[in-house]
């Protein structure tokens, strides 16, 4: 009948926060496949054909002797790698659920948590797959060696970090602009096979081309990831802050543009769906 309501503390509210964070994460890695060892194999499937597919691409082509001297196949998997972190990345964000949503309607979710928990699961599948590979290729094929582990990883995350960033911008104008963020983030992806540098690095190309490509954070990242792993790879012409910053304007834009929207939300945005 009466009912007191306790004032949560700081780290109360913030624990309560972290368990709802890590609940969603798991309901998101579940929804993508109701097996989560299936789902984990599917995702690794998805990076061997694509490390595979520009294999056979570089050798018909020949276009090995182009590539960063030592490792060929570590060489197109440092990209792939990165290319796919971001790119599933901003995919899960662009995907989850909007504030007009029946998720949102229980109390404690809100958007914030669903960004949060898509962005974590599409790392931890990542970052997964990334070490399943790399152990069977390091058994199976030739022993690996990458010369900074540390600073692989951190760029790993810096082009998951920019996926964030490029998600949310995405996210905030879905409601609005359904459509143009549909063929949008399509595009983006598309264009970034090429865009994102994965299949060449900086310092082999002339300065009108790299003009073209240095906009691009993730070219950025994978760039200076090879200056990591390689010991005969030192970028000139990329930067570790550059798609850090970017990608925290991005965030801040983003979610600038999710609050406007999540004020304005009407259920009648879900009504087609």
């Amino acid at each position: 009948m009466f009912h007191i309501e306790r004032r949560k503390s700081g780290f109360d509210a913030a624990v309560s926060i972290a368990e709802l964070i890590y609940h969603a994460t798991v309901r998101d890695l579940r929804k993508q496949h109701g097996n989560a060892i299936v789902g984990l194999l599917l995702n690794i499937l998805q990076s061997v054909i694509f490390v595979s597919v520009f294999y056979v691409m570089f050798s018909l082509l020949g276009l090995k002797g182009s590539a960063i001297r030592g490792d060929f196949v570590l060489y197109i998997m440092s990209g792939v790698f990165l290319f796919m972190t971001h790119t599933k990345t901003m995919r899960a964000i662009v995907s989850t659920e909007g504030p007009s949503s029946a998720m949102m309607q229980h109390a404690p979710m809100n958007t914030i948590i669903s960004i949060c928990s898509a962005a974590l699961s599409a790392l931890y599948l990542q970052i997964l797959s990334v070490l399943v590979i790399l152990f069977v290729a390091h058994v199976a094929l030739n022993p690996i060696y990458i010369m900074d582990p540390m600073g692989a990883l951190g760029m790993l995350l810096v082009s998951w970090f920019s996926g964030v960033g490029v998600g949310i911008v995405f996210l905030a104008l879905k409601p609005w602009f359904p459509q143009f963020v549909t063929i949008g983030s399509t595009i983006y992806m598309r264009a970034n096979m090429i865009a994102s540098g994965k299949m060449f690095v900086a310092n082999s190309l002339p300065g009108f081309m790299l003009s073209m490509f240095d906009w691009n954070p993730l070219f950025h990242a994978i760039d200076q990831a090879r200056g990591f792993i390689f010991v005969n790879y030192n970028p000139h012409f990329s930067s570790v802050e550059y798609p850090v910053y970017v990608s925290i304007a991005l965030i801040m834009l983003g979610l600038m543009g999710e609050f406007y929207t999540r004020k304005h939300a009407s259920v009648s945005w879900g009504a087609g769906k």
